[in-house]
């Protein structure tokens, strides 16, 4: 059984950089042809993705947020992690991250999702 689990701050102050890890429990995230993937949904909003790390290492970000974003992966942790420049207060919301199986488009786990709070 494959888990994940979101960790960082909470609060993130506007213009700092939000900075978010996945830890990966059950499965390897070199292993396979999976999309290690970021997902947000701000309040009152739906889900927004921000974007995935291959197992092998490719990285793809959603194009309105691709100049803020970057992901990356701890291999000698299992971890994959989120980085997002330049915060402001639109960036507040639930980030989740979850496994693409790459058969179509879902997600088939999913962390909890940690709360971030951008303000001053």
């Amino acid at each position: 059984q494959v888990q994940l689990q979101e960790s960082g701050p909470g609060l993130v102050k506007p213009s700092q950089t939000l900075s978010l890890t996945c830890t990966v429990s059950g499965g390897s995230i070199t292993t396979n042809k999976n999309f290690w993937s970021w997902i947000r949904q701000p309040p009152g909003k739906g889900l927004e993705w921000i974007g995935y790390a291959t197992s092998s290492g490719s990285t793809f970000y959603s194009p309105s947020l691709k100049s803020r974003t970057s992901i990356s992966r701890d291999m000698s942790k299992n971890q994959f992690i989120l980085q997002l420049t330049s915060v402001t207060p639109e960036d507040t919301a639930v980030y989740y991250c979850a496994r693409d199986p790459g058969l179509g488009g879902y997600m088939d786990y999913w962390g909890q999702g940690t709360q971030v709070t951008v303000s001053s």
